[in-house]
Parts: structure tokens; C-alpha cells; sequence
């Protein structure tokens, strides 16, 4: 019976230097096959047999560079590993569109597939409905290497996320519109809120706008992927990156789906409420052992649910005490101050 290898078997394996001991026939689940991209080893290479841009296993060569022999590049392009990729990007930018978090030919999609080359999604295509053949091959300062359409113009972007983050195998770019719509009004979305978002993603910054297409915009985002995996664009939309396609596209959802929730809250009426900055610590404990980076790790418990923007002047610091009782009425003005500004800001996203 063939054996089924899981991602967690491949990480194990691979801590033992064990990965050329899979058998050629076994099976490997999606996030498996996901994983052993990532760590750039293709299935022959297991048995120790080399490969030319793809192999009889069908698998990716991680030998392969941009400066390789066109003929290797278009045999890594058309290869079996590949074209599982670009169905992967396809069903992707399908979600994308029928959540209409695109529109006409917005956002783009991209892999990174060996060092420096990196499958991406062409220019004037709408996400809805594009086929494997209209993808394309990059090297990293975005000269296109394959495909018969244009490459998309935001691949820069991309690509100057995965040279900042090493991690960031994939990255998916779209303009869901609640999302988008913080951006636009420069407004960084309320943390302690909702867990997900916080275990998943963390904190999402806003990166200053650059005209899209340019090298600037990639730069101005990828000051921030060290740190992030998901970025608000400042008057453009989001970007997040991850070790797969579909889990970059998560990302996407995730921060839609709590923007939306929180321009709802505000719209009820009533100050939001949220969870304690205890509960959220223990949500980043959760965080760490998934790997995903977050720049709180390390904070004092009460400076983690501090708001800015939402809850403007409360800090950590604490009044001393003359032991009367000038600090309790001290106290209670400054938290009529913080609710009375709270409700402005409420009442100004609300108009």
C-alpha cells in the first residue's frame, strides 16, 4: 500500500535529512506538496535522479535560474508541477472575482518556483477567467522568461515582497472593497476585536501610496513584509503573501471579512467592544507556534490593545498617587476624554 506523506511528515523529514528516503510512488497531500516547494525539492531529486525544468516525475528542478537555457525554462514552464500550479492561480483569481474582491483586469497572483523565477498572472486578464496558458515566467527583476501573454504590470510589487521575505513563496494582490475602503480613508483597522485576524494575520499596516506599476510602490510595501503577511495600499488595495497561493488568498478573506464586521459595529450604534489584552496575548502564544510573524511578540500585556486611532491617549503609563483621591478623579476625566473622542471617530466613519 502506497504510504500518504503530510506536511507534518515532510517537515519531519526534512529536520532529519531524510526527504530522499520518499518512495517515487508515494502519495503526497496538497499541503505536502505545498511544503516541498517551499523548501525547493523536487520529487526526483528524492531519488537522487537529476532534472532538466521537469522531470519524468513531473516535479520542479530548483536548479533551474533565470539565467538557464531557454530550452530549460520552457520545459520548467510546461512541466507537470507547474501546470498544477497555474490551475491552483486560476482557481484563485476565479474566488477572487466572484467575491468581487476584483473587477475588469484588477489584482494579480504570483509563485515563486526556484531562486529567482517566479510564475505570475498576465496583464488585461480578468481573474475570472484566466487559463494556465495565459500565465507567465519571471525572473526577479520582472523580464519575462515564458508565457505567450504580456506578464502583469504589478509583478514588481511581488517581487520586491519575496526578496524582503524569504518566506513569501506567494503573493496575491486585489481590491476587496472594505478593505480597500480603509485604505483609502488611511484609517489602520482596530485590533483585539476578533481572533482570527489577530492569529492569522496581526496588526495590518498601511504602506503610503506609489503610482502602481513602479518600483517605489514595491518598496513601500516590502518595508513592511518583515514584519506582516498582509498590507493595506494606501488609495490602491491589499497585498499578502504566504508559503501557498490559496493560503495568501486566506489572508485576503480574512481581512475583508473584518473590515466589513468592523464598519458594521460601527454603524450599531454602540462603542465596540474588545477582548482583554490578556485574552489577546494569549492569542499571540497561539501565533508563535504557527510561525506567522508579528510585531507585538515581546509587548507589555497593556500596551497590545492599544488602539491609536480608536482609543487615542490611553497608554501604559500609571499616574503616581499622593494617596487622595486627585488620581481616581484624574482617572475618570481622562476617560470621559477617550469616550468622547471614541464616539467622534464613530460617528465620523459612520457619515
Amino acid at each position: 500500500m502506497k504510504k500518504v506523506y503530510s506536511a507534518k511528515d515532510i517537515d519531519e523529514l526534512h529536520r532529519g535529512g531524510g526527504l530522499g528516503n520518499i518512495p517515487s510512488d508515494a502519495i503526497l497531500t496538497p499541503s505536502a506538496r505545498d511544503r516541498m516547494n517551499e523548501l525547493g525539492v523536487a520529487r526526483a531529486k528524492r531519488n537522487g535522479s537529476p532534472a532538466k525544468g521537469g522531470d519524468s516525475d513531473g516535479g520542479i528542478d530548483p536548479s533551474i535560474r533565470a539565467s538557464s537555457p531557454k530550452a530549460d525554462l520552457e520545459r520548467l514552464f510546461n512541466c507537470p508541477a507547474v501546470h498544477e500550479l497555474k490551475e491552483q492561480i486560476c482557481e484563485v483569481g476565479r474566488r477572487l472575482w466572484q467575491r468581487a474582491y476584483v473587477d475588469g483586469n484588477g489584482g494579480n497572483l504570483s509563485i515563486r518556483l526556484t531562486e529567482d523565477v517566479v510564475l505570475c498572472t498576465p496583464t488585461l486578464v480578468s481573474k475570472g477567467f484566466m487559463k494556465p496558458e495565459d500565465l507567465c515566467l519571471v525572473d526577479l527583476d520582472g523580464n519575462q522568461l515564458a508565457g505567450v501573454k504580456k506578464r502583469t504590470s504589478e509583478i514588481l510589487m511581488h517581487l520586491s515582497i519575496m526578496k524582503a521575505q524569504p518566506k513569501a513563496r506567494a503573493v496575491s494582490h486585489a481590491h476587496p472593497p472594505y478593505a480597500t475602503g480603509f485604505a483609502v480613508a488611511g484609517v489602520t483597522p482596530p485590533t483585539c476585536m476578533i481572533p482570527e485576524i489577530e492569529v492569522f494575520i496581526g496588526r495590518v499596516p498601511i504602506a503610503p501610496y506609489e503610482t502602481p506599476g513602479t518600483p517605489e510602490m514595491g518598496l513601500k510595501v516590502a518595508e513592511l513584509v518583515d514584519e506582516h503577511n498582509t498590507v493595506l495600499m494606501e488609495n490602491h488595495g491589499v497585498v499578502s503573501w504566504s508559503h501557498s497561493i490559496e493560503d495568501a488568498y486566506f489572508k485576503m478573506e480574512i481581512v475583508e471579512a473584518y473590515c466589513r464586521t468592523v464598519i458594521v459595529t460601527t454603524q450599531l450604534g454602540v462603542q465596540p467592544k474588545q477582548f482583554s489584552p490578556k485574552h489577546l496575548k494569549d492569542l499571540l502564544d497561539i501565533k508563535k507556534t504557527l510561525g506567522v510573524p508579528d510585531p507585538r511578540f515581546g509587548l507589555k500585556e497593556c500596551e497590545l490593545c492599544d488602539n491609536d486611532e480608536w482609543r487615542p491617549g490611553v497608554s501604559c503609563a500609571v499616574p503616581a498617587s499622593d494617596g487622595g483621591n486627585d488620581g481616581a478623579a484624574g482617572d475618570a476625566e481622562a476617560e470621559t476624554v477617550v469616550q468622547a473622542v471614541t464616539a467622534e471617530i464613530m460617528n465620523r466613519l459612520k457619515g
